[in-house]
């Protein structure tokens, strides 16, 4: 009987902590505070960051921050948006801020990153265009200025 208590108030726990989660995933480009959050999930502000971090491993701040960058990478990839509407499209506040998080966890600025994704690729190299039967490529393409 304890048990079945206990694993009630966990599950409701669990439900109250994603209620939050997914709040911070529909909404993370508006100004989320920890005051708002904690009463989605109708806990007080330390103990539903305690409990958060408990769950999911890492603090709403950085749930979220990393949700921001996500986003920010897939529009840095995607659009030609400029690096400081990223920043406030994702929400960002301070573009100084948007920059030295996003290099703490991408490696690299985000203009830095953006360049990576400009530069042509070249869709294979020798070792594995030659792996490619000539006809294939004929047919799909012709065949690199090298093989021919």
């Amino acid at each position: 009987m304890v048990v079945r208590v206990k694993n009630r108030l966990d599950q409701d726990t669990w439900q109250r902590l994603c209620r939050a989660r997914r709040l911070m995933d529909q909404h993370y480009q508006q100004p989320l505070n920890l005051d708002r959050l904690a009463h989605q999930a109708c806990f007080s502000r330390f103990h539903f960051l305690r409990l958060f971090q408990q769950y999911f491993g890492k603090t709403p701040h950085q749930y979220l921050t990393e949700k921001r960058i996500q986003r920010a990478k897939e529009l840095l990839d995607a659009s030609r948006l400029p690096v400081t509407e990223v920043c406030f499209e994702v929400g960002f506040a301070s573009l100084g801020s948007f920059s030295t998080l996003f290099r703490k966890v991408a490696g690299v600025s985000p203009a830095h990153y953006r360049a990576r994704f400009d530069q042509p690729r070249p869709l294979a190299t020798p070792a594995q265009l030659a792996a490619i039967p000539a006809c294939f490529l004929m047919k799909f393409g012709g065949l690199p200025a090298a093989a021919r």
